[in-house]
């Protein structure tokens, strides 16, 4: 089974993280790389890659003759994707105990971000709820 873990946050959220020490940063980047290769030795990892800046965020919806519209960056109270990792494991279960160890990666003075992490499986062709 495939599952996708996102990472979701409000521009506050990525003004606070830009707030932090630079020691606290540099752990938490090594965190995350650990976390990325930890997966990868178990088999479990399937993507990841790095997103721009939020500020370059755009929503579009179709406008008028079809021509895209976009509703500029998001504001300052709605939630956009941070990050995301797609896993393929045995069971819900597993990505959850994935997800959770996400969450625990450390922020400021060590202390876990428990950011929380957003679980969806996959549909893929055959799967339950697949085309």
């Amino acid at each position: 089974m495939k599952f996708i873990l996102m990472m979701n946050g409000s521009k506050a959220d990525v003004e606070g993280y830009l707030s932090w020490n630079e020691s606290d940063r540099q752990a938490h980047f090594e965190f995350l790389a650990r976390f990325q290769r930890s997966l990868r030795e178990s088999g479990e990892f399937v993507a990841t890659q790095p997103l721009a800046s939020p500020d370059e965020a755009k929503v579009v919806h179709a406008g008028a003759n079809g021509i895209p519209a976009t509703d500029g960056i998001f504001p300052e109270a709605k939630e956009f994707l941070l990050g995301y990792w797609i896993v393929e494991v045995a069971s819900p279960e597993r990505a959850y105990e994935i997800a959770g160890e996400l969450s625990a990666g450390p922020g400021p003075a060590g202390v876990p971000t428990n950011m929380p992490i957003e679980v969806r499986r996959l549909v893929t062709p055959g799967s339950q709820g697949g085309q």
